[in-house]
């Protein structure tokens, strides 16, 4: 029953589907343009012996399936429940609650997929890959964004106005954005928010996603670091999963 609550996000994504696709594309070179290109001409030497663009890109491409994926696990989860209401009209059908969230869930992996790839093709034309196995960024990109999107559905179902979504922007999604390694290693921020950027899911999908890109290896155990945004999906869904159910189940 999952690939039914899919499909139906699907089709309504084929109706809008144009207004993303120019600002996949555009964003991310704007963004290598302004942050690689502009602001790494004044970085001298690199980061880690490496151009700071290519350093530098892996991060974005992890940052932006986290971004992705919570954006789309956010506004649309909470409007499902206090606007469109779309969850109950489904609740009524025979679907159960899990049919209804990994429907959902997997939609939004589909966004995020998406995304990176656009990412992934911009940053290949920069000359920036230096390995094949980027091609891996793409599976981390979706672990990274269900490792997100989870805990998202979960805070989104359980909130009933759209202002406390915003504090989850202000308070986590920028913060861990800036801090998370994207820009700077984070070897260079002071011990206890070192800590803290590495208990964040985002840290642990850019080190993989940069020794990918690089052909290196990653500072920690590329499995230690699949098994823990794997435990923040898994609790993220068990959490979703229960605040799904007392919203749909009477």
């Amino acid at each position: 029953m999952t690939r039914y609550v899919l499909e139906y996000h699907l089709v309504s994504y084929r109706r809008i589907w144009r207004s993303s696709v120019l600002s996949s594309f555009v964003l991310p070179l704007l963004t290598m343009l302004g942050f690689g290109v502009g602001v790494g001409a004044y970085v001298t030497g690199g980061v880690e012996g490496v151009p700071y663009l290519d350093w530098m890109v892996p991060g974005l491409i992890a940052s932006t399936a986290m971004q992705v994926a919570i954006g789309d696990s956010s506004w649309p989860v909470l409007g499902g429940f206090e606007w469109q209401r779309i969850y109950f009209g489904q609740a009524a059908a025979p679907l159960r609650v899990a049919d209804i969230l990994d429907g959902h869930l997997a939609f939004v992996v589909f966004r995020t997929l998406t995304s990176c790839a656009a990412f992934l093709l911009i940053a290949t034309a920069f000359g920036t890959m230096h390995s094949w196995w980027a091609l891996a960024t793409l599976p981390i990109a979706a672990l990274v964004g269900l490792a997100v999107a989870t805990p998202t559905f979960a805070y989104a179902a359980s909130v009933r106005v759209d202002s406390y979504l915003a504090v989850l922007f202000r308070l986590g999604v920028i913060p861990m954005s800036l801090f998370s390694g994207v820009f700077f290693p984070v070897e260079s921020l002071p011990g206890v928010l070192r800590w803290i950027a590495y208990a964040l899911p985002l840290w642990h999908g850019v080190d993989l996603s940069r020794a990918a890109t690089l052909g290196t290896a990653p500072d920690w155990s590329p499995v230690g670091h699949v098994l823990y945004l794997s435990l923040w999906a898994g609790a993220g869904w068990l959490l979703a999963h229960r605040a799904f159910r007392r919203r749909l189940v009477v």
